[in-house]
């Protein structure tokens, strides 16, 4: 078991102001994996006031050598990423060849990008009389999730830094040990002192205390709607700049003319994937009433493949989920869908007969399930799919549309043409089109309640710049191309 006992804080690691302790727990054994410092609001102050301190020195240090040192980053990462593959396949539960391919990989990606974006970044350009400057926006507060612990840190703090802002990190409590190792990699790389900080704790004790704090000048937060409703209120009162990417209830729509074996599967690896904690999974699939049986048949047989079991064992497709309380909301869930009379067509409430420990949910897939329904409505966050039928394409988009939220999705047709036409009707932060992967370095974020903002590419790192206009004279020098400002 790894004790940690410090926060990174200014350059060291530093003791925390309190004696409590966090544990955090294996997904799979139910065994006590680390604890962890459990923060409080004077750990959140000494964070932001070492990372105030340093942001002058920071944010005017050449675009170039702050790459430079991102670079340094991503290769102390790669020389990890084994040992950071392991550490989440234990904390969050999916399969270790996945955990390494996409936990670990994209955030190496993410820190390479940045490190190359912020050399080639345009941080002024001439319009008229006046040259537009983009300048960091200050002391950033990460506060990040669970489910892509690593991925979620990278794609803000790498961008964060990259703009020129100071950090202070707060991981979730559930899946912190990554970030922990991330502060030692960023530590041997020599990023100067109170530029990156980590404190661990509750987000209504030390999440809190970041979002109130009068020297935080933005808060970019990753996790539920609920929780980032109650950070919009708190940080209204320091008018401070807010980036949210919330919850989703993402739509696959299959239309008449689509290669049906192709888009179920698809569908299917799309809800599933990481167990279905991902807040742009596509748990629900719209098809043609017409198509219904057809449709379930292919689904049953889609989700039979996605074999449960330990995610160090080699052969699981799906490990386990995050937490007891993960596991007994889907399970509740699942029993909410039979109760409202969806048709379970595989899977259920019951654990795996086989999997004695670990927060294991069957793979389950319901049919006939009414638009308005809890489960058709409601973010689960667990491999369960709800299939829904429609008689034409406005029903479909009526449905497609007709939840709170609006993060991802996908469409299915005879032609890329034909699925785009549709894919531009549905609100929503990103479409995959046929079965399209993820980019990792596209504008991602969502509408409605799914959130603010843009993460990734350099749509993530404009979240973190201010606009600043420099009015001159007419025709003076100082309007003609220059160095970056």
């Amino acid at each position: 078991m790894q004790e940690w006992n410090n926060f990174y804080i200014n350059g060291k690691w530093t003791a925390p102001s309190g004696k409590g302790k966090i544990d955090v727990i294996n997904a799979s054994t139910e065994e006590v994996m680390a604890t962890i410092p459990e923060g409080d609001e004077h750990d959140a102050d000494a964070a932001v006031t070492a990372a105030r301190a340093a942001f002058d020195h920071w944010s005017n240090t050449p675009p170039a050598e702050r790459g430079a040192l991102l670079k340094k980053v991503q290769e102390g990462m790669k020389a990890r990423s084994d040992e950071l593959a392991k550490v989440i396949a234990a904390e969050v539960g999916m399969p270790l060849k996945l955990a390494g391919l996409i936990q670990v990989g994209s955030p190496i990606a993410n820190f390479g990008y940045y490190a190359k974006m912020a050399s080639e970044f345009q941080w002024s350009e001439t319009t008229g009389n006046s040259r537009v400057v983009r300048e960091p926006v200050g002391v950033v507060a990460c506060i990040t999730p669970w489910n892509y612990p690593l991925h979620q840190i990278a794609a803000k703090v790498a961008a964060a830094l990259a703009a020129g802002c100071t950090v202070v990190l707060k991981p979730s409590e559930v899946a912190p040990v990554n970030a922990f190792i991330l502060a030692e990699v960023i530590d041997a790389a020599g990023l100067p002192p109170g530029v990156f900080n980590l404190i661990s704790g509750t987000g209504p004790v030390a999440g809190e205390a970041l979002v109130r704090h009068p020297d935080v000048d933005m808060v970019s937060f990753t996790g539920s709607t609920r929780a980032g409703k109650r950070i919009s209120e708190v940080a209204a009162a320091t008018v401070k700049r807010v980036a949210l990417e919330l919850g989703g209830k993402s739509a696959s729509v299959i239309l008449d003319d689509a290669d049906l074996p192709t888009a179920v599967k698809g569908t299917i690896n799309a809800c599933f994937l990481n167990s279905g904690q991902t807040c742009s999974a596509h748990t629900r699939m719209l098809v043609p009433e017409s198509r219904y049986e057809e449709v379930a048949k292919l689904a049953v047989e889609a989700a039979s493949a996605f074999t449960v079991g330990d995610p160090f064992g080699g052969s699981a497709k799906l490990g386990p989920l995050i937490s007891e309380a993960q596991r007994e909301r889907v399970r509740n869930y699942i029993r909410k869908g039979m109760e409202e009379g969806a048709e379970l067509l595989c899977g259920g409430p019951d654990a795996p007969a086989d999997l004695p420990k670990g927060y294991y949910v069957k793979p389950t897939v319901f049919g006939r399930v009414k638009p308005d329904s809890t489960i058709a409505q409601e973010e689960i966050f667990g491999p369960v799919l709800s299939i829904i039928t429609y008689r034409d394409e406005e029903e479909a988009v009526r449905i497609a549309n007709g939840t709170p939220y609006g993060l991802a999705g996908g469409v299915w047709a005879g032609s890329d043409e034909r699925a785009q036409q549709l894919a531009k009707r549905l609100r929503t932060g990103q479409v995959d089109i046929n079965g399209g992967g993820f980019n990792l370095f596209a504008p991602f974020g969502g509408y409605k309640q799914s959130g603010r903002g843009r993460e990734m590419g350099p749509y993530g790192m404009e979240e973190f710049l201010e606009y600043k206009s420099l009015q001159f004279k007419p025709n003076a020098p100082a309007l003609a191309p220059t160095a970056p400002y």
